[in-house]
């Protein structure tokens, strides 16, 4: 099944084992792509892509320290979502980013452009998390129409009515944050992961992403037991922002890989 030819919801079903979505900061790093393509080949699944940006709001020191990184070395949205174009990759790619910055993408077409602009360069999903539910028919629909997945976040907060309507609405995925904090690698899975993932599993056919706080290989074994599978960001952004090689990172993705594989059998996500 090609990227080409399928969506993202179908390319994590066929799988067939726990997902892996290395989380990787455009730009920042000079070879960023050689990264992107370093993790795919290493096992990733899919890999979520954030843009730089100066005020996140979910992102805590470590992401927020790799976007100033690629800030500082002159990386900006739009051309880093070009230099997607030139990738040949077995494994979909999600970008992450804000309101603001999705919708002054294309400044004369909005979110249009946003997704549009995505799905030309061969993005196959979004994640826009400080957009709420109740905002984002619009931009639901148009991704759908583009065939760029609209992945929402559900937080352990949110009660069960909630979790549903975001569950309903989702595409590709539903991403299950594990706790009410922000990104960051933390010395224990949150108390909150487990039950929260199990909850919208419940509510669901789609795949379920955990995602916040998943520092170690044991974290995301852990998280894997309730999820379909788990999205690693801060552990790998702070090796490459204090100055680890590329290649580093890249084995660090293939040992979640070995951890995942090693400790569930092989299943279709959802099963």
């Amino acid at each position: 099944m090609s990227v080409a030819t399928a969506g993202l919801e179908q390319h994590l079903r066929a799988a067939g084992r726990p997902l892996l979505v290395p989380y990787l900061m455009a730009g920042v790093v000079p070879d960023w792509l050689d990264l992107v393509r370093g993790v795919v080949d290493a096992g990733a699944d899919a890999v979520e892509i954030g843009l730089p940006f100066s005020d996140p709001m979910l992102d805590g020191p470590t992401v927020q320290r790799a976007a100033a990184v690629a800030l500082d070395r002159g990386a900006r949205p739009r051309p880093l979502l070009d230099e997607l174009a030139g990738l040949d990759l077995d494994v979909p790619l999600v970008v992450m980013t804000y309101a603001n910055v999705a919708e002054t993408l294309v400044p004369s077409r909005g979110v249009a452009g946003f997704v549009d602009h995505l799905a030309a360069v061969g993005v196959r999903g979004a994640i826009v998390p400080d957009l709420p539910l109740e905002e984002s028919a619009e931009y639901r629909a148009r991704a759908a129409d583009a065939g760029v997945a609209a992945v929402l976040m559900a937080a352990p907060s949110c009660d069960d009515d909630r979790c549903r309507r975001i569950a309903s609405a989702s595409a590709g995925f539903v991403y299950s944050m594990s706790s009410m904090r922000t990104t960051g690698e933390h010395d224990d899975l949150a108390a909150t992961a487990g039950a929260h993932s199990r909850r919208l599993r419940a509510m669901t056919d789609l795949p379920v992403v955990t995602g916040f706080g998943v520092s170690t290989t044991g974290h995301a074994v852990r998280a894997c037991a309730d999820a379909d599978g788990v999205v690693v960001g801060s552990a790998l952004l702070r090796m490459l922002v204090d100055g680890a090689p590329v290649a580093d990172v890249v084995d660090a993705v293939a040992a979640f890989r070995r951890a995942l594989s090693s400790a569930r059998p092989e299943v279709a996500p959802g099963v």
